[in-house]
């Protein structure tokens, strides 16, 4: 186990450096990196494509306005915005099509793993040995760098829950009782759900490669090879790091569709179909591997 560990913890030491370069040509490399630019864009676009409701973010303001006026013992007043705040929160929810949740804000997460996969395997086996020997923060910051993926982080407002907690907050007003209702109007503004949608970036990789490599079989079997070649290793670095959908039998599938195709390129070079049947599965198995999480 010492032995393991020290080869580990050098490999690790060569995270950054050329020393992890995958074996690629620079052609497959730049497929892959191009893979990547494009789902930063694409999760970019999707991060700007929330929509906002304007009433909903405004109505969080006005409950902000009520609690500074309590602080300022302005009764009357806090009334008057909590009833205005009331009503543009129930104007939002008039609308049968209003989400449960409101998005607030949402931004884009990038955070790649610059190793190989067996350099993921090292850090795996790393961390487990660190544990072993109960130097679980040394372990800690193996594993912290054990992500290959790409998020795109949602803070949203259970406006549902809003008029409840505004109209009880409301009536401690009215019966003066002005701690209760600054208690509930803060535990409501610190109410928020935080929604993550995280897709790893070895699945994209893999699929980027793939397609790309359905185009060139014919004009070029060397790189369409090496493309594939690429395609696998993305996926076993997916496979090391975590990143399953329902079942990790889905990599020994996708694996076995990669080598028929590398078989028949190598052969007959009449891929076509395997090629639409492969990159079907990607797709799937991609959807199934992405992870919500709501907190």
């Amino acid at each position: 186990m010492k032995k393991i560990l020290l080869s580990s913890l050098v490999a690790l030491s060569l995270f950054g450096t050329q020393a992890v370069a995958l074996e690629a040509n620079a052609s497959t490399k730049a497929v892959s990196a191009s893979a990547i630019s494009q789902a930063k864009k694409d999760a970019k676009a999707k991060s700007d494509d929330v929509k906002v409701i304007k009433e909903a973010v405004e109505s969080v303001k006005l409950v902000g306005d009520v609690l500074v006026a309590l602080d300022q013992n302005k009764k009357d007043e806090a009334i008057k915005t909590l009833e205005k705040a009331i009503g543009k929160i129930e104007v939002v929810l008039s609308n049968p099509k209003a989400p449960a949740l409101i998005p607030l804000d949402s931004k884009v997460i990038v955070q790649h793993f610059i190793g190989s996969s067996e350099d993921a395997v090292n850090a795996v086996i790393t961390s487990e040995a660190l544990l072993s020997k109960r130097k679980v923060q040394a372990a800690r910051k193996v594993v912290l760098g054990l992500v290959d993926e790409i998020d795109v982080a949602t803070v949203n407002l259970p406006l549902a829950t809003y008029p409840v907690a505004l109209k009880e907050a409301a009536k401690y007003l009215h019966d003066n009782k002005l701690d209760e209702a600054k208690r509930v109007l803060a535990a409501t503004l610190n109410t928020f759900v935080n929604v993550t949608a995280i897709t790893p970036i070895g699945i994209l990789e893999a699929e980027t490669l793939v397609n790309v490599a359905s185009k060139i079989a014919k004009s070029d079997k060397k790189l369409a090879l090496q493309h594939l070649a690429q395609a696998k290793e993305a996926l076993k670095r997916a496979k090391v790091l975590g990143y399953t959908s329902s079942s990790d039998t889905s990599y020994k599938m996708l694996n076995d569709a990669i080598a028929a195709i590398e078989k028949e390129i190598k052969g007959k070079n009449e891929a076509t179909k395997l090629f639409d049947d492969l990159k079907a599965k990607l797709k799937e198995f991609k959807e199934k591997a992405l992870k919500t999480f709501k907190k």
